[in-house]
């Protein structure tokens, strides 16, 4: 059962989507909120969805068709590139290596979060995976909203994305920026949207009792993706 699942292909559906940069398009003029569940830029790519529900509905789902993903999704717009052995990295890998789709926003929103993901799932890893990364996010003065990225019953608290430098390099948001055609405000936004996200999709029983599997999930993905990526 995979963590991540339902988060990385709806994300892919709406990438790899042409409509979807019609819907929601970059650049376009948003308020930053510091508060919200899913906020603006990663509501409008998964619907809107309350985000504690549907970390529920994935644990006991499965969360995601791979093969439909795979099958009629990825396969028919990248013309078969895709891995046929699945793999959460290798629809990441493929929707962020269709620099067709993602030259001056194409993707629309959904290739902004597409592109922020592997970014997130990095900086847990290299901060000794989700316990050090909850470690020093709570260090950092950010201990309440960690407790509500890992509560089962209430909706996340996004970071300050007036503060996501504190997290993230310059250099890593300027590389999104020039990927995907967005502005550094909604790279700033995206991340602090997509980090409590993914923190709440990691812990779906409200504490780390999956941290093993997370870590490996992160692990894995990171490692497809770096093989499906052109070097």
């Amino acid at each position: 059962m995979s963590l991540l699942g339902n988060l990385i292909t709806q994300v892919a559906r709406q990438a790899l989507d042409p409509e979807d940069s019609k819907r929601n398009p970059v650049n376009q003029r948003i308020e930053p909120r510091a508060t919200g569940g899913l906020g603006d830029i990663l509501g409008s790519v998964l619907g809107g969805a309350n985000n504690t529900t549907q970390s529920q509905q994935n644990t006991q789902s499965g969360g995601f068709d791979m093969d439909d993903v795979l099958g009629s999704i990825i396969n028919s717009q990248l013309g078969g590139k895709a891995s046929s052995t699945g793999g959460l990295g290798d629809i990441l890998g493929s929707v962020l290596g269709n620099t067709n789709t993602a030259r001056s926003g194409g993707g629309g929103k959904a290739m902004l979060v597409a592109s922020l993901l592997p970014i997130v799932l990095n900086w847990i890893q290299r901060n000794g995976g989700l316990s050090g990364a909850l470690s020093k996010i709570q260090q950092m003065g950010f201990a309440d909203q960690a407790q509500s990225w890992l509560s089962t019953d209430t909706e996340n608290q996004n970071l300050d994305p007036n503060q996501i430098n504190k997290l993230f390099d310059d250099k890593e948001i300027e590389h999104v920026c020039q990927h995907t055609g967005a502005d550094e405000t909604e790279v700033r936004q995206g991340l602090a949207e997509l980090l409590p996200e993914i923190v709440n999709q990691l812990t779906p029983t409200g504490g780390l009792d999956q941290e093993q599997q997370a870590n490996s999930e992160i692990s894995d993905i990171l490692s497809q993706i770096s093989a499906v990526l052109p070097k």
